[in-house]
């Protein structure tokens, strides 16, 4: 008997083990599972509103598109260049919010979150301002750096009537935020939709009904942002958030110049990555049949940018999930919701590389009939499928950064890897090697796969311990919303 024992003894070890094994790895699905719900409560609204705004640019430039190639060209680069410059820097100045706002839910000092978005309105606004003159000038900007003189004057005359757009970045990215970061994620989505719809109408009737030309086009994106504008303005004022709005305050105006300093790191974070790809559009202007390569390339764009709302929702809710445990103190909950953010947006990303390359051939028919610009479009669906897959993981991981408030940090690493590599190599394989596009595309390429690494090595070696601590001073030191 005790033979047997002794001999049944080892059994129970490996049993044992076993058993706890299966334990954990029920306990790691069942914590993925919660995170991931947390995730999408987030991050699906916000894609939502997102791909909602963006395709109104999009329909714009479908209608635009069968107005005729000189009119799509135009209004290609003033939304996906001019306007795209305004929408990066704006919208990066403004996830400072998703830092500040974040942990200060997460710490439960709700009055803070009214405070920081008055302070983002002063800042922004200003900073808008500043960024006049690319509007006002974008005519003899663009016969500067080379583009056919058509194209120049039909994009500074569209340019010009979207400054109405320009401003309404200023409030339609502050007011997402503050509404995100209490996971009042719901009311952008409706508010988003319903502005939408309306353009889709407004459009219709403006462009086919009236006649209006491409002017006309360009008036319908600046009303429908405003719609939009006007709706979370009026949900976030008017009682719906009555621990995080307690009115207009003297103490927005305090501590002004810390807030613009994280900021501006914010804008030139997100805005130098949204113009990386944009300098490829520039680029097509001084190519043989330029107007084609134009066009065809702000189609790449559009596609790339339509889809890049998507792993742009996960970089918001990885910063809002982020800054919320951060602030929390919950250093090992944050670090966990990084993870699923990640692995969630590179299976997104995975089935629209898929998708892309199944459909290259028929990419460019929702913008034009035009058989030369869908040959050219075809012809770089390659290259936009690898770019789409990997611009699906560095959002994410700069969503990690924002949370923590790395975003000088990013800023410096985008500055290297766009314009010190990417830009570098592209201008090396396309015309000294005479690669053309597809050189300069692959070489910027390069660029964002070395700041994707930079950012994933950052984030694995992050002291997140370290960043919840930092987070609580931050919080203990600034209960009247003096400091930052």
């Amino acid at each position: 008997m005790a033979g047997a024992s002794a001999e049944e003894e080892p059994l129970l070890v490996p049993s044992s083990r076993e058993e706890d094994n299966r334990l954990q790895a029920q306990s790691l699905i069942l914590e993925t599972w919660l995170e991931s719900k947390k995730m999408w409560k987030i991050a699906a609204p916000s894609i939502f509103s997102r791909l909602a705004m963006f395709s109104m640019t999009l329909l714009t430039q479908a209608f635009a598109g069968h107005l005729g190639d000189l009119d799509l060209a135009a209004i290609s680069i003033a939304t996906t260049v001019i306007i795209s410059i305004s929408f990066g820097f704006l919208l990066g100045m403004a996830s400072a919010l998703e830092t500040l706002c974040g942990q200060a839910y997460g710490a439960k000092q709700y009055h803070m979150l009214g405070i920081y978005m008055q302070r983002s309105w002063i800042v922004l606004f200003l900073c808008s301002i500043l960024l006049l003159p690319m509007f006002v000038y974008a005519a003899p900007i663009l016969k500067l750096i080379g583009q056919s003189t058509a194209v120049a004057e039909q994009t500074g005359l569209v340019a010009i009537w979207l400054i109405p757009l320009h401003f309404s970045f200023v409030f339609q990215f502050t007011l997402q935020r503050f509404l995100q970061c209490q996971l009042k994620t719901a009311v952008i989505a409706w508010v988003s939709g319903l502005a939408l719809l309306v353009h889709v109408f407004v459009t219709w009737l403006f462009v086919y009904k009236l006649k209006v030309g491409l002017v006309g086009t360009a008036i319908t994106l600046d009303f429908s942002w405003w719609l939009s504008v006007l709706g979370l303005f009026g949900y976030s004022v008017f009682g719906w958030c009555p621990l995080s709005w307690t009115g207009f305050s003297s103490q927005a105006f305090v501590g002004l110049w810390e807030f613009f300093r994280l900021s501006v790191a914010s804008g030139v974070m997100l805005g130098l990555e949204n113009f990386y790809y944009r300098v490829l559009i520039i680029v097509a202007g001084y190519m043989n049949n330029s107007e084609a390569a134009v066009a065809a390339l702000s189609i790449c764009v559009a596609i790339c940018g339509w889809e890049s709302m998507i792993p742009l929702g996960f970089f918001a809710a990885t910063g809002v999930r982020v800054a919320n445990e951060i602030g929390a103190g919950n250093a090992k909950g944050a670090r966990f919701a990084s993870f699923v953010s990640v692995l969630t947006s590179l299976v997104v990303g995975l089935f629209f590389w898929s998708m892309i390359l199944a459909f290259h051939d028929k990419l460019a028919l929702i913008f034009t009939s035009s058989s030369s610009v869908i040959a050219i479009v075809n012809e770089l669906a390659e290259l936009l499928a690898f770019t789409i897959l990997l611009n699906c993981i560095q959002p994410v991981l700069s969503g990690v950064a924002v949370g923590y408030g790395w975003q000088a940090i990013v800023a410096f690493i985008n500055i290297g890897s766009y314009y010190m590599v990417g830009v570098p190599l592209g201008i090396l394989l396309g015309w000294l090697f005479h690669f053309g596009i597809k050189g300069i595309w692959t070489g910027m390429l390069s660029g964002t796969l070395v700041q994707t690494l930079f950012l994933a090595i950052m984030t694995v070696r992050c002291d997140w311990e370290k960043q919840a601590q930092k987070a609580r001073v931050r919080m203990a030191d600034s209960p009247a919303a003096s400091d930052l």
